[in-house]
Formats: structure tokens, C-alpha cells, sequence
């Protein structure tokens, strides 16, 4: 099976492309129907935000699975596959695994470190299971996933530094008030960002809001958003005066509030901290004012250079996210690794109690005189025999699962137990990933014969003995496994180039 992932995001199209594919939440569930209907994707999520349409697949084949996406992308937005593919991003295996918890994490996100990306996976991965559009993989992947998120949230600062207008300004109100609970909030002018700075405000413990405006109507609208009060333009003075915060984006021509009405308003309050935030260009609040003591201005510059400093400390912190994803994919291989060993250890587990019980069955045939109390007692004693016996090779089995050559020592397993199984284990690397197929090129050995064991291969079997010594068996069955690997290697480099680059083809995955 092969993991896989197809999208666009807003830095691989112009958003004239992003929106032609783009899904309401509603359209989700038809989506994935004509997704699966194919029959090509085993398991599929999908996830479109106005940033990013991705589609996660489980295929059988790379090839067709990205034809099968390719064509329902073509016929969702109306447009040839040769339009929209230069824009589409492809990955594959230990690349899509990795781009997915990028994407949870907020790494790749425009905003570095977002959350909101999560609740937007989480839904689509939780619209595909409750329509049986997931299986085992996805099942654990995608809450792997969920879990690499919460780790970068709780393990590193990658959220705590405002890389927003509107947040800087709550973080930097946070700095000159020990607590904004029960702060008053005034807002000159009803413009979007000095809403969406109130908003902030307000959710961070600043519960009274103020809003001044040249048309009352529209400082009444934004007003009862916060459950606050409008006032006239004629009352700033006095809205002044009350204020904690003030947050200022008007259209105004000259400043609306000059240093002459600070300093008056001061004086009324005692000289309480007074907080100002002027988003407007040109400026609403004369910057002189900020020479008055207790007044603490910021215009929209302020706040990008807090913004910038921000997002230095999110991609430091970022770094240590990346850690976190590493780490994750090596733990979900092992897990994919031991999915692969159980139909090993089920056979294993199988075949051992099956001779068990023919041995029983011998036994009663010779000593027909046992009772049934005999046969109970000897049936109980073998088969704890028996199971003792392969307690040592099934750990180990489990343990050679999570190696970087699972597949060849799976298979050596398979051998040396007799267990007719095709082992179809992809091959995986925990640690380093899988690689390209355009990478892994066709090998030219100038190997002769391969069924006589050499001077060479005896070589290799004495070097390769100590990586299956932790088998647990005996000392020949240790060269037996180092020599099977090294007739093994022989006949692989011994395989025509062409059917050995067809197989990789199906098994590898661009990253």
C-alpha cells in the first residue's frame, strides 16, 4: 500500500486557481463518495480550506492513484488536467507523512505556527471515518497527526509570540497591565482591524467597550458586537477619560486625538496607564503625545517590528517542532513495521500449534489407556512448551520489524520457520525515509553464478551474523540468515534493470 498525498496550497497557485477547487463543508462527503467509487484509493481524506485543497490517499498503485485524483480534481473544478497539475504538489510515503504533520503543526501554514489549521484536518479525518472512507493506516496516521500538533503547542513556544496586528497589540497590552480583566476598551472609527483588535482585546479579559464615530449608527453596530456603548464624536473627551486601551483606524485627515487632549485627559485620571494603538495611515494619533508620562503609544509600524521579532522566535521554535515530526514518523514506521510482522507471527503461532496438537494426537494414538484428566495435563504442558518456545522468536520478529531492513529480515524470518506466507512488507527506513526511485538506480554487479557461496559471501555472512545474533537462535541458524541475505542480495543484483526499476516504481514515492 502505498501513502500519498495531492494538493495545492497558496504558495503552489494564485488564488484564481485555489478557488476553483475549493469544497464547502457540505460537499466534503460527496466528494470522498466519488473519490472511493474508483476503486483505485483504499483510504482517502480530504481537506480544502481557502489556502489549500489536499487530498491524503491509500493506493495500491502510486500511478493510478494519482491518475484517479488527477481526473476527479479536472471534473470538480472544470479544468484540463494540464492547467491545474504544474500547480499540484505530489508526495509520497515518508514525504507525505511528513507534510501532513507539518500542516497540523502550522508549519505550513502563511501564518507560521497557526492553530486553526488542526480543527480543519481533524474535521475532514473525522468526516472520512464516519463514512468508511479510513482504514487501518489512516486511522492511526491522521491521529498521530493530531498528536504531533498538540506536542509542538505544548513541548515548544511556536504560538506564544503575535505574529498578527491585532494580536501584537493584545501582547503588547499584556506588557503594560499586570491583567486586562475589566479593562475598558475605546475604539475610534468602526473600521475592520481596529474591530478585530477589539475583539481580541475583549476575549483577553477587556469585557467594556467604547465606540466613537463619526456616524452613531455604525458605532452602534460595532458596539453591540461587544454588548458595549456608542457615543458621538462629540463625546471623545469623556470616552478618554474612561479608557484603559484606545485603538484608533479612521479615515480622518490631521490627527483626531493630539498630545493637547492627553495630557488634559491625564490629569482627570489620575494618571492611570493609558494605552494607545493607532492602526491608521495616515496616523489618527499625534505622536507627540507619547512624550506624556503614562501614555504608551504604537502605530502600525510598532506593531510590524513586534510582528517581525515574533516571527524570528516562531521559526527558532519551529525548528524544535521539526524534531517532534521526526520523531513521530520514526514511531509511526515501527508501528506500520509491526503491522507487517502480524501476519508472520499469526502463522508462526499457528503452525507451532498445529504440530502441537498433532503430537497430542500421536500420543493418544500410542497410549490409547490416558484419561481424559492425562490428556488435558499433557495437552497443557506442550502447549506451554510450545509457547515458551516461540515467545523468543515472535519478540524478536517484532523487533526486526522496526529495523531499516524489515523486509529482507521478515522474509529470512518466513524462511527459517518454514511459514508459507507471502511477505509483502514495503521496505522502510525509520530514520532516514524512503528513497526517490529516481534516486535508487539500477544496480550493475558484476556478480557471476550467486548459488555457490564464495570467499566473498562467507565474508558478508560473518559480518552480517551480528545483526541477527538478538534472533535469539542458535549459531547455525545465524549463518544460515547472514548467507540466505547475502543469496538474497546476489539475486536481486542479478535481476534484469528493467523488472527491478518496474517493481520500485510501484513501491518507492517521490518526495
Amino acid at each position: 500500500m502505498y501513502i500519498m498525498v495531492v494538493g495545492l496550497n497558496y504558495r503552489s497557485a494564485p488564488v484564481e486557481i485555489r478557488e476553483r477547487f475549493a469544497l464547502q463543508e457540505s460537499q466534503l462527503e460527496e466528494a470522498l463518495s466519488k473519490l472511493r467509487a474508483s476503486g483505485a484509493l483504499h483510504e482517502v481524506v480530504l481537506v480544502s480550506t481557502c489556502n489549500r485543497t489536499e487530498i491524503y490517499a491509500v493506493a495500491q498503485d502510486r500511478q493510478l492513484g494519482e491518475d484517479t485524483i488527477h481526473g476527479f480534481l479536472s471534473k470538480l473544478s472544470g479544468v484540463p488536467r494540464e492547467s491545474f497539475v504544474p500547480h499540484l504538489y505530489q508526495y509520497g510515503e515518508n514525504a507525505a507523512i511528513r507534510h501532513l504533520f507539518r500542516v497540523t503543526a502550522g508549519l505550513d501554514s502563511m501564518v507560521l505556527g497557526e492553530t486553526q489549521i488542526l480543527g480543519q484536518v481533524r474535521t475532514g479525518f473525522l468526516l472520512s471515518q464516519e463514512i468508511g472512507a479510513t482504514g487501518t493506516v489512516f486511522n492511526n496516521l491522521f491521529k498521530r497527526s493530531v498528536t504531533v500538533a498538540k506536542r509542538a503547542h505544548n513541548e515548544t513556544k511556536i504560538g506564544e509570540n503575535a505574529v498578527s496586528v491585532s494580536y501584537a497589540a493584545v501582547e503588547l497590552a499584556k506588557k503594560i497591565f499586570e491583567s486586562l480583566d475589566h479593562k475598558t476598551v475605546l475604539v475610534i472609527g468602526a473600521g475592520k482591524m481596529s474591530e478585530l483588535t477589539a475583539k481580541h482585546l475583549n476575549a483577553n479579559g477587556a469585557t467594556r467597550v467604547l465606540v466613537v464615530n463619526r456616524t452613531y449608527q455604525r458605532a452602534k453596530e460595532l458596539a453591540d458586537k461587544f454588548n458595549g456603548k456608542a457615543l458621538d464624536m462629540n463625546s471623545l473627551d469623556l470616552a478618554l477619560k474612561e479608557a484603559d486601551i484606545v485603538v484608533s483606524s479612521t479615515g480622518a485627515d490631521g490627527y483626531v486625538v493630539t498630545k493637547a487632549h492627553v495630557q488634559a485627559t491625564m490629569k482627570t485620571r489620575r494618571h492611570r496607564p493609558l494605552f494607545l494603538i493607532d492602526i491608521a495611515v495616515p496616523r489618527d494619533l499625534d505622536p507627540e503625545m507619547s512624550k506624556v508620562d503614562n501614555v504608551f503609544l504604537y502605530d502600525i509600524d510598532d506593531l510590524e517590528g513586534v510582528i517581525a521579532v515574533n516571527m524570528k522566535e516562531r521559526a527558532k521554535e519551529a525548528e524544535k517542532v521539526e524534531g517532534i515530526i521526526a520523531e513521530e514518523m520514526i514511531a509511526f514506521r515501527q508501528w506500520q513495521n509491526e503491522q507487517n510482522a502480524k501476519p508472520l507471527i499469526m502463522k508462526l503461532r499457528e503452525t507451532a500449534m498445529a504440530q502441537q496438537a498433532q503430537l497430542v494426537q500421536n500420543l493418544i494414538n500410542k497410549v490409547p489407556g490416558l484419561t481424559e484428566k492425562d490428556v488435558h495435563t499433557v495437552n497443557k504442558l506442550t502447549s506451554a512448551m510450545v509457547n515458551q518456545m516461540i515467545h523468543g522468536p515472535i519478540k524478536h520478529v517484532k523487533e526486526m520489524a522496526a529495523e531499516k531492513e524489515a523486509e529482507m529480515y521478515l522474509e529470512v524470518f518466513a524462511r527459517i520457520f518454514d511459514l508459507d506466507l507471502d511477505v509483502s512488507v514495503e521496505q522502510q527506513d525509520a530514520k532516514g525515509g524512503r528513497k526517490d526511485a529516481d534516486q535508487q538506480g539500477p544496480s550493475n554487479s558484476g556478480s557471476e553464478g550467486g548459488q555457490g557461496i564464495s570467499l566473498e559471501t562467507a565474508a558478508a555472512a560473518k559480518e552480517s551474523a551480528p545483526k541477527v545474533q538478538s534472533i535469539g537462535l542458535g549459531e547455525g541458524v545465524v549463518t544460515k540468515i547472514a548467507v540466505t541475505k547475502q543469496l538474497e542480495q546476489t539475486r536481486q543484483e542479478e535481476a534484469p534493470a528493467a523488472a527491478r526499476t518496474l517493481g520500485l516504481r510501484g513501491r518507492w514515492g517521490t518526495h
